[in-house]
């Protein structure tokens, strides 16, 4: 679905790494400066896969971007910018969240795409809170490396075998760390069941 609107719009993409999140939030993009809509790409600083000045997918996708630490700063560079895409989001703090907010009661059309998962399948960072404020949400899934299902998780590999549930959550990183994975090959050593508290 195309969101065309006059008012602050939020559209969230999800899923596990390799079910094409960058690619969707690249095509978008294009799809705005087609539309002759002013448009700019974030990048967290973290991200120094493929091209430090560029969004780009595994499969070579890519927008120019400019990378940033503080979330504080999209505002001054999205200042005339009608469209405002950010990847990765899962690697900015709760900063972000109060700058979406001003971008849309600036009546941006506001672009995120992230992680909803970390490797040990839990929720990730701040895109909880991205998803409850999306105005449109879109998960995508990916093929699972083992089985070829549908797959929803990230599995990150260290030395070949599963990370283990204590091992650091931030790790960037492609098709050397990283396999998507259905429910019932992703495996994370240590983990013991939780339950959702109410």
């Amino acid at each position: 679905m195309e969101i065309v609107t006059q008012d602050g719009w939020l559209e969230v993409i999800t899923g596990c790494m390799f079910s094409g999140k960058t690619e969707e939030l690249v095509r978008r993009l294009r799809r705005a400066v087609i539309a002759r809509k002013k448009t700019v790409a974030i990048k967290p600083t973290i991200d120094t896969r493929y091209d430090l000045m560029a969004v780009v997918s595994h499969s070579g996708f890519s927008f120019n971007a400019i990378p940033i630490g503080d979330p504080k700063t999209i505002l001054s560079i999205s200042k005339d910018a009608e469209v405002v895409g950010i990847d990765e989001s899962q690697f900015f703090t709760i900063d972000l969240i109060p700058v979406i907010q001003e971008l849309l009661q600036e009546k941006k059309r506001v672009i995120v795409a992230g992680l909803d998962l970390d490797f040990r399948g839990e929720p990730f960072g701040i895109m909880p809170n991205l998803l409850a404020l999306a105005d449109e949400a879109m998960k995508l899934h990916a093929i699972c490396s083992v089985c070829g299902n549908i797959a929803t998780k990230t599995q990150r590999l260290i030395d070949g075998k599963p990370a283990r549930y204590d091992d650091p959550t931030i790790l960037v990183g492609g098709l050397e760390s990283y396999e998507a994975r259905c429910n019932l090959h992703h495996e994370v050593p240590g983990k013991t069941l939780t339950l959702f508290k109410e």
